[in-house]
């Protein structure tokens, strides 16, 4: 579909367009990039900081603050608006690139079968489960995936993007960067929470078949991908596991195809925060073992998000070429900055609610400074991405107080 964008729409678009490339080419990027590829690649002890406000955008960019009128044009507008406020605001490390990436455009067909919810009369609140597989016969209604490339639609937004922003932005035309595997949400979503959690008691053969399906699923995804060269190289500001980025100098490989990226040359994740309350053993039989296999051919692999990893590390480091691992909320910091050491990337959660009810900028300050202490004394390669914030109450200034708070207790720390 074409898109028609006004001239009122253009100027405002090529505005914020010029404002970020102005922004990527400040010095500060540019020393920050450096420092991403450096601790990415384990060769820094100085923490890094990124934050994503995530359900708060709406509280920090309204749809109020939005100039255009087109609703296309509107959801470039406010990519744009998030980078140029996070600069303006945030003291973190977010690398802010002279970029517009063109998506590849893509066919699913899907698994079979469509996750049912029972949705929340409350805005933004929770749903339901509401299974559509309720015994093992209904493990036959699964298919696999069939993976389609759209290439005249993928040209034609390149064109489009081209045209608006080229003179000023670097646009490029790439296909699937972020690779990441949810196979209990993607189960539980099917099948329910509480059905599972049953099932490893109750029908222990019934969830093995299911997640051998998913595997077996998930490895065609990405041969399709691989055949109608739909990956690209992420080694660069992409979004990695559950927070980071994929900045290095160790992929791709030497022998890579600069055209054609393959597994090996990229950084993939897996997670299964549905486990959280589970033990090391049953989350090890029934679905770690089938990740690992999924993330084995990737070059470099992260794993976890919000899920208590600390009686887990033992396991998730035999996952292959693991590098970044997620340290939730409710992990034990102390515990697991003296497993990880200096060889993973702590990627540590700190708490998001700190940003709501009593903002205590003097308990903000010395949370994140026992972290901090308790890193460098391990030698930790140490980050902290603030995320899950899915409000800040309307006070946008808790993100800019809370990075300016995090920066002081790391430039006390080097």
């Amino acid at each position: 579909m074409t898109m028609k964008i006004t001239n009122s729409d253009r100027s405002i678009l090529r505005g914020l367009a010029r404002r970020v490339a102005d922004i990527a080419d400040d010095p500060l990027i540019a020393g920050r990039r450096q420092r991403w590829v450096a601790h990415n690649s384990l060769r820094s002890t100085c923490p890094m900081m990124l934050v994503f406000p995530e359900g708060s955008w709406c509280e920090l960019l309204p749809d109020v603050s939005l100039k255009c009128a087109d609703r296309s044009a509107r959801t470039i507008e406010f990519e744009l608006r998030r980078r140029i406020y996070g600069w303006e605001h945030f003291r973190d490390d977010t690398v802010v690139e002279k970029n517009l990436v063109v998506g590849k455009q893509t066919t699913n067909s899907g698994w079979g079968l469509e996750a049912q919810w029972i949705q929340s009369p409350e805005a933004r609140g929770a749903r339901h489960f509401d299974p559509v597989i309720k015994d093992p016969a209904d493990l036959s209604k699964l298919r696999f995936p069939e993976i389609g490339y759209d290439e005249k639609a993928s040209l034609q937004a390149f064109s489009e993007m081209q045209d608006l922003f080229g003179d000023i932005l670097n646009v490029t035309l790439e296909g699937v960067k972020h690779i990441s595997y949810h196979l209990m949400r993607q189960y539980t979503e099917l099948r329910g929470l509480e059905e599972v959690m049953v099932d490893m008691y109750a029908e222990p053969q019934m969830l093995h078949d299911a997640m051998r399906f998913l595997e077996k699923g998930h490895r065609r995804v990405l041969r399709q991908y691989v055949e109608q060269n739909l990956l690209s190289f992420n080694n660069d500001n992409t979004y990695h596991s559950s927070g980071g980025n994929s900045y290095t100098d160790e992929l791709p490989l030497p022998d890579a195809d600069p055209q054609h990226a393959r597994p090996q040359d990229m950084w993939a994740s897996a997670e299964a925060q549905e486990m959280a309350q589970v033990s090391p053993e049953h989350h090890a039989e029934f679905v770690l073992q089938y990740e690992k296999r999924l993330l084995e051919p990737f070059g470099l692999t992260g794993y976890g998000c919000c899920e208590d990893l600390t009686r887990k590390l033992g396991d998730v480091f035999t996952i292959p070429h693991i590098r970044r691992i997620s340290i939730s909320p409710w992990s034990d910091v102390d515990a697991c900055a003296e497993k990880l050491k200096g060889d993973f990337i702590f990627s540590w959660k700190p708490n998001p609610a700190h940003l709501v009810g009593h903002f205590n900028e003097n308990a903000v300050r010395e949370y994140i400074r026992h972290t901090v202490e308790v890193a460098q004394r391990n030698g930790c390669v140490l980050e902290m991405i603030l995320k899950d914030t899915h409000t800040c109450e309307h006070h946008p200034e808790r993100f800019d107080r809370w990075t300016q708070i995090a920066r002081e207790v790391i430039l006390e720390a080097v």
